[in-house]
């Protein structure tokens, strides 16, 4: 593999870290030329695993036998850049997490109708625009049994760097796509939805009837509006997490991951 040390922001090759934004990252006119940047061994491993095509790796020099000796065998010959902490640290913005970047091929990622024609579990994010929230949502829905995700396109991509960096890499692991129809329209699937608000015809989470349900879409909102009304009107059920303590409400990455672990649970014990 070719090894580059570089000396300077100006280096060629390496504008891809730190000149792009994510919505160039993105590239939604090509999105066959879409790039997503994993950070860290640990997050790199996982895209490689699920077949993602590295491009090119940024990192420490210190960490070329070391902590990216692996990762450097592993994705054959691309360009690898190297320099300073220092450098790299103002290059990206942020000290590296043990010193390894590596840019990708943007996965393609399947319509709605796809992911929901394989799945009995999914989770609908509304207008979910906090990187870090998405990225924590992702990695409870693929560790507490949810099929899927789906996001409208008001919402985050989950292919953000940050987002990327706190999933952990579940990201990668679990099948998403963006919802450009009504939420009724899940109904078609087979689906009945499941609004969390707090609401005075709410119903709690561990209700009989969300566990006889075949297939279920869980409905999360924004983070400080939470659902629209019109959103919650239309959903099949409206579902609020019993309380306690005078507590009204929880943060919707970790309302999410009670959701989750409640009705995801359901669909691993009937299968």
């Amino acid at each position: 593999m070719p090894i580059t040390e570089i000396h300077s922001l100006d280096a060629a090759g390496v504008a891809v870290y730190h000149r792009l934004t994510d919505h160039q990252l993105r590239n939604r006119l090509h999105p066959e030329d879409g790039t997503v940047i994993a950070e860290s061994p640990k997050v790199i491993n996982v895209a490689l695993d699920e077949g993602l095509l590295p491009i090119s790796l940024l990192c420490e020099a210190r960490h070329i036998e070391g902590d990216a000796a692996d990762i450097i065998k592993r994705c054959g010959d691309i360009p690898v850049y190297t320099g300073s902490r220092e450098l790299l640290a103002s290059l990206t913005g942020y000290t590296l997490t043990r010193g390894v970047l590596c840019a990708m091929r943007r996965p393609q990622q399947p319509t709605w109708q796809e992911l929901c024609g394989k799945s009995r579990r999914v989770v609908v994010l509304d207008a979910v625009c906090d990187t870090t929230n998405i990225g924590a949502i992702f990695r409870s829905a693929a560790a507490l049994g949810i099929d899927g995700a789906l996001l409208t396109t008001d919402s985050c991509d989950p292919f953000n760097r940050r987002a990327v960096r706190v999933s952990m890499g579940t990201v990668f692991k679990l099948p998403w796509a963006w919802l450009d129809a009504p939420l009724p329209t899940l109904r078609e699937c087979g689906f009945k939805t499941v609004a969390m608000a707090l609401r005075h015809d709410s119903i709690a989470l561990d209700d009989p009837r969300l566990k006889a349900e075949p297939r279920l879409a869980v409905v999360m909102g924004t983070e400080g509006d939470g659902l629209p009304t019109e959103a919650i009107d239309d959903a099949d059920y409206v579902v609020k997490i019993p309380m306690a303590r005078g507590v009204d409400s929880l943060n919707v990455a970790a309302a999410s991951a009670v959701a989750f672990w409640e009705l995801g649970k359901q669909k691993a014990q009937t299968l």
